[in-house]
């Protein structure tokens, strides 16, 4: 069995046709090379994975699905790219979804037969609000843990990892900034990393130094920053404060909950907190963990999110919904 997986970010031109070329290159070499967002990182590891256990697979073969139109496509991400199969073919969508099922325009008219989904969270939300009946799975994907390993520099300093995206005016006074007055009080040095402005290497850098990371998030469906932090071996201090999705493009008319923001996990891992009180009542515990390394978080990696495991579960959840496909083809 061959896999057909298609994963494509969108490229958009702005103001004259074909501007996107030039334009990435300029941002390049202004900006310098960015990170790789969470959707490409779900495709580039599973081919990592996919090629450690030694499962063949296509990328973007469109011509090839065209010539073989019963053959399912496995369209990684991102949405957009589903529109560019024809209706008849069979897809399995994922996990690089939309937030919500309201924010994709091809349920019923696509024939997809099977959505794979990263978290239990974002099932439960998919499997509540889809507006027709689709079979899910869950399937994260695998760290590369030869690229996220330990090092034996000095552990001087703590990151704060600030992903928190909306209600900054509320949660800056009343939980970031408090985080890091605690923090200093108690002679920690401080580095903080604010999502969406930071390099990969320089991440990579500043964990070689980390005794431990504070992170802060009001949700993830997987959460790779955080799974690449406990794979360097440096366990967090999480704030996981549950309650409702709150993404404020659907935030309230659309309610779910309980959400998390650290859907994989336990008790290797490090601790969480749930507001500021908990985490004022439980930084002594956590320090004191850490100082005594009562953690370990990249056993929790390698025994639950190694690339090979995520592949192997990627292939099996494959092999059953094409096997299911055949028998729906010629029942």
């Amino acid at each position: 069995m061959t896999l057909n997986i298609f994963y494509k970010e969108p490229e958009n031109d702005r103001w004259i046709k074909y501007d996107r070329f030039p334009r990435k290159v300029i941002r390049n070499i202004v900006r310098g090379k960015p990170s790789i967002g969470g959707v490409q990182i779900w495709f580039e590891n599973l081919k990592a994975g996919l090629d450690r256990i030694n499962q063949p697979y296509r990328v973007n073969d469109f011509n090839y699905i065209k010539k073989n139109p019963n053959e399912v496509a496995f369209v990684i991400g991102k949405g957009f790219l589903v529109n560019s199969f024809p209706d008849q073919t069979p897809i399995v969508h994922g996990p690089g979804i939309e937030s919500h099922p309201n924010a994709s325009d091809f349920w019923g008219v696509k024939n997809i037969i099977h959505l794979i989904i990263s978290c239990e969270w974002l099932k439960e939300l998919y499997q509540r609000d889809l507006p027709i009946s689709i079979d899910t799975s869950i399937w994260p994907a695998g760290i590369k843990s030869d690229d996220w390993k330990p090092s034996n520099k000095d552990k001087e300093t703590i990151i704060i990892y600030d992903k928190v995206r909306w209600e900054r005016d509320l949660l800056e006074p009343g939980l970031i900034n408090p985080i890091i007055e605690e923090l200093k009080s108690r002679g920690r040095r401080v580095e903080i990393i604010k999502y969406g402005f930071y390099k990969e290497e320089d991440f990579k850098e500043s964990l070689k130094h980390a005794s431990a990371m504070i992170f802060l998030c009001e949700h993830e469906t997987q959460g790779f920053a955080y799974l690449q932090t406990l794979s360097c071996d440096v366990p967090i201090f999480a704030w996981d404060r549950q309650g409702f999705w709150k993404d404020p493009k659907y935030y309230p008319q659309i309610k779910f909950k309980d959400v998390t923001s650290v859907p994989y996990w336990d008790e290797n891992c490090g601790l969480k907190f749930s507001d500021l009180n908990q985490f004022q009542q439980r930084i002594e515990e956590f320090l004191d963990k850490i100082d005594s390394k009562a953690f370990a978080p990249r056993q929790y990696i390698l025994e639950n999110l190694s690339l090979e495991e995520k592949a192997h579960d990627f292939v099996k959840i494959a092999k059953d919904i094409i096997s299911k496909h055949k028998e729906n083809r010629n029942p």
